[in-house]
């Protein structure tokens, strides 16, 4: 994210965890580092051309990183880096946010257990 310039400081979490599979992206890798084939595995039906395309972001955002092992079978591990481990609390927030508000049409406004808490 360097070089970019912001006018409020979410639109810089926005930009780095947007999208439909950033947030499961970083979740499975904070559990431990994983190959291309166990991410896609983990995240059908996401297509091997959309994962490339979201991990090269977070590569490029500095929040995984990215080890090659030379072999017969090439073998390449992604691991989230010290920077995207500090995404970690914002991502509990949201996994927190979404089991709460799961089933809950957002037109159906907050539901009963929320507004009595």
């Amino acid at each position: 994210m360097t070089n970019r310039v912001f006018n409020f400081p979410i639109d810089a979490t926005i930009q780095a965890i947007g999208g439909r599979w950033k947030c499961a992206i970083l979740c499975h890798l904070m559990e431990g580092p994983k190959r291309t084939g166990e991410l896609l595995r983990l995240m059908q039906p996401l297509s091997s051309k959309v994962l490339t395309e979201q991990l090269k972001e977070l590569l490029d955002d500095h929040l995984i990183s990215r080890e090659a092992f030379p072999g017969k079978v090439p073998k390449v591990v992604y691991r989230v880096t010290e920077h995207g481990r500090t995404l970690q609390p914002i991502i509990d927030a949201m996994c927190q946010w979404g089991a709460l508000h799961a089933g809950h049409p957002v037109s159906a406004g907050v539901p009963e257990e929320v507004s009595e808490a």
